[in-house]
């Protein structure tokens, strides 16, 4: 079983620094200024031989029913309880303060076995308020610097204590990293879309708990928070991210770092789930984050949420459909479905769409098929000349799969034209249905194989 460690403590001590520290990478948002941190994060953390699951919490703030602070604080009381450790944090530079004593009575009342962390106890000053923090009743204070990795030996020390006997299999078998499609591995989804879209929303009404932080406010989420789910006997990492703005808004160094992290979910997604409110679909930054995820390969869900905002629904699915090719012919033919987390209305939907979305985004078509369709497809309409001369396209491979990758080999690849391409492209969306899945489409000149002239359709 797991063994589930939560970093709890008020704002701006250091709890993402050292979860940064402990997962051994930066992927939780750090900033001088408090209150960075509004989910739970959860990551698997590594600490000498000592593994475990880590959770990185907002820090605990007095906060009235109903606020945004009061449903941060109710997050951090949900990791508390789902912990087999706390680590109590407090910043050793500035000493103990009166939030320190009343959180950490709350802690206490929890019942949980809890390690008392005095980070920032580098020099003379950090060290005596290493030793005031005594006072809080939590047991001995570890002194340490979570920015330079400082008193982790002792972290180790108070951590062992607690961990479970590890045991090892003597027939453990090795996987192969390389598998295409290995069952067993959660299927990446990135949850994207402009603020207040409604994503968070989604992905808690989808895993059925109040997971991720929500609210009437623009701009809740900050981290991409990635949640592990099981749904029709498969397994799903879904991750949601914060809005995308359009890039002209942007001036926060937070929100620029925010965004850096929801593009680095699109990019190691295998299905993007782009959410577009019903009420207002289809405006430029929708727009703009559907092609995105396009241009980096990932097979895309159009999502129209708060369904059940829309009177007179009547044809209105049909005509999103339609608005959806006429908008982004690039991934014309890619699933839609309209969905309300409110209501629950369309979510098995959007599960099934993100399974079906994969099968053409992995398909494996072989060259003979492809030569014998090249042939066809010139027959029926051969490329043009150009300068007098005709172009000659010979032969046809697919090179990989996720998203479909085609190389063909012509002998003036520098003079065939962009129509042309896009025909040949949407040729084989046609033949092999391959309907809304990016396709990257490779030109490579007869007499020299390996010269590669760089030119793609996505």
């Amino acid at each position: 079983m797991a063994f589930t460690l939560a970093i709890v403590g008020r704002p701006n001590v250091g709890k993402s620094t050292l979860f940064n520290r402990l997962v051994g990478r930066r992927i939780a948002l750090v900033d001088d200024r408090p209150g960075v941190t509004r989910d739970r994060r959860e990551g698997d953390a590594r600490l000498g031989d000592l593994e475990f699951t880590i959770i990185d919490t907002a820090g605990l703030e007095e906060a009235d029913g109903g606020t945004l602070e009061a449903r941060m604080r109710a997050q951090t009381e949900e990791a508390i309880r789902l912990a087999d450790v706390v680590i109590f944090m407090v910043d050793a530079r500035v000493g103990l303060t009166p939030d320190d004593h009343v959180f950490a009575n709350l802690v206490r009342r929890s019942g949980k076995p809890v390690i008392l962390a005095a980070n920032k106890s580098e020099g003379k000053v950090g060290m005596a308020g290493a030793y005031e923090a005594f006072g809080l009743g939590l047991g001995d204070p570890v002194p340490l610097s979570a920015e330079h990795g400082e008193g982790l030996s002792e972290l180790y020390d108070a951590l062992a204590v607690h961990m479970p006997v590890p045991t090892y299999e003597d027939d453990a078998v090795e996987h192969d990293e390389d598998e295409v499609d290995d069952p067993n591995k959660p299927i990446p989804v990135a949850i994207v879309g402009r603020p207040n879209a409604g994503k968070s929303t989604l992905v808690n009404a989808l895993i059925g708990e109040d997971r991720m932080l929500t609210g009437p406010e623009a701009g809740i989420t900050r981290d991409a928070i990635a949640v592990d789910w099981d749904w029709g006997g498969r397994k799903f990492r879904l991750v949601d991210t914060a809005g995308l703005r359009k890039r002209a808004r942007i001036e926060d160094k937070l929100e620029k770092l925010s965004v850096a992290d929801a593009l680095r979910a699109i990019r190691f997604a295998q299905v993007v789930v782009v959410c577009m409110d019903a009420e207002k679909p289809f405006e430029d930054q929708d727009l703009r984050i559907a092609d995105l995820a396009a241009k980096e390969g990932r097979a895309v869900v159009l999502a129209f949420t708060k369904w059940d905002l829309i009177p007179h629904k009547g044809g209105k699915a049909a005509k999103l459909r339609e608005e959806t090719d006429h908008w982004l012919p690039q991934i014309k033919g890619c699933p839609v479905v309209a969905n309300s987390a409110e209501t629950g209305q369309g979510l098995d939907r959007l599960m099934q769409a993100i399974i079906d979305a994969r099968v053409p985004w992995q398909k494996r078509i072989s060259t003979s098929q492809l030569v014998r369709w090249l042939q066809e497809t010139i027959d029926h309409h051969p490329p043009p000349a150009v300068s007098g001369r005709r172009i000659k396209l010979r032969y046809m491979t697919q090179a990989k799969t996720r998203p479909p990758t085609f190389v063909a080999f012509c002998s003036r690849p520098e003079a065939l034209p962009e129509s042309y391409l896009r025909y040949l492209v949407n040729g084989l969306r046609e033949s092999f249905d391959m309907q809304g899945t990016p396709i990257r489409f490779h030109l490579k000149k007869t007499d020299n194989p390996y010269a590669d002239t760089g030119r793609k359709i996505y």
